[in-house]
């Protein structure tokens, strides 16, 4: 299998290499990053000035290795419109692993799902993984990288849904503290929205942000109660937004009678 992995910390992060190593020992793997630590880039793309890229010695296993300018998304967006030959074209995107949580409503901001989600509008089958602590060495890595490995075998027969990723999250544990796999769905918010007001030593102020987790019921079917529970949670996501149920609703309010011509 050919696989295209992204991520939003950074070339130089340690969970991309571990994970290119990983996924090196059963396929062909290709690896498109950012310069630079883009987390909770979010979708952003790059627009108004160039993208510069830059082919690196491989990461550990990987065929090729390209270092560029832009955000999460411009890597595989352009890696796979414009880097990636018709060849090396990737069978799945994987963004990752990630250094700390994306779970709940919180994926909305993050890079790392978000180099997932340009994977599914560029018609692949993409996954995001994250390994779910902030506290992390290069060791935390190794079993979740081994986890994906053996997920992708899983994943052999399943055929992805159009539109759909899946949005990975590991307990930051060791393999024999593991609860199990949870299939989830996307819970509120992990952290209030609190910002501290502070003074820099000219005398300007400034802001902070300093939220705090939020609770999440234990009997819940969500990510983050999974995560809490030291499952590993598996979430599938799409960007259809559209709210269906709520359009007949509006169509009866704006469009009395068919008719909505009304400015």
């Amino acid at each position: 299998m050919k696989i295209l992995i992204s991520n939003d910390d950074g070339i130089a992060a340690s969970g991309i290499r571990v994970l290119t190593e990983e996924l090196a020992k059963e396929h062909e793997v290709y690896v498109i990053a950012p310069d630079r630590e883009r987390s909770a880039a979010g979708h952003s793309l790059t627009l108004h000035t160039p993208l510069r890229v830059e082919e690196l010695e491989s990461i550990s296993g990987a065929k090729k290795t390209w270092v560029t300018t832009g955000t999460p998304g411009d890597c595989v967006k352009m890696g796979i419109a414009a880097i990636l030959s018709p060849e090396e074209q990737p069978d799945i995107v994987i963004s990752g692993i990630n250094h700390g949580p994306n779970l709940g409503t919180d994926i909305l901001y993050s890079g790392t799902v978000s180099c997932a989600m340009e994977g599914i509008m560029m018609g692949k089958p993409s996954i995001a993984v994250s390994l779910a602590s902030l506290q992390c060495d290069i060791e935390d890595f190794k079993f979740p990288a081994q986890f994906i490995r053996g997920m992708l075998r899983r994943l052999k027969d399943f055929n992805f849904p159009k539109n759909t990723l899946l949005n990975v999250n590991i307990p930051a544990l060791d393999a024999e503290d593991i609860a199990g796999v949870a299939i989830t769905e996307l819970g509120g918010r992990m952290f209030t929205d609190n910002y501290e007001k502070r003074v820099d030593p000219r005398g300007k102020i400034y802001y902070w942000m300093a939220g705090e987790l939020t609770n999440e019921p234990d009997d819940s079917n969500s990510d983050i109660a999974a995560v809490r529970k030291n499952l590993i949670s598996i979430t599938p996501i799409t960007y259809e937004m559209t709210k269906e149920e709520v359009m007949t609703d509006l169509d009866n309010v704006l469009c009395v009678h068919d008719v909505c011509d009304w400015i």
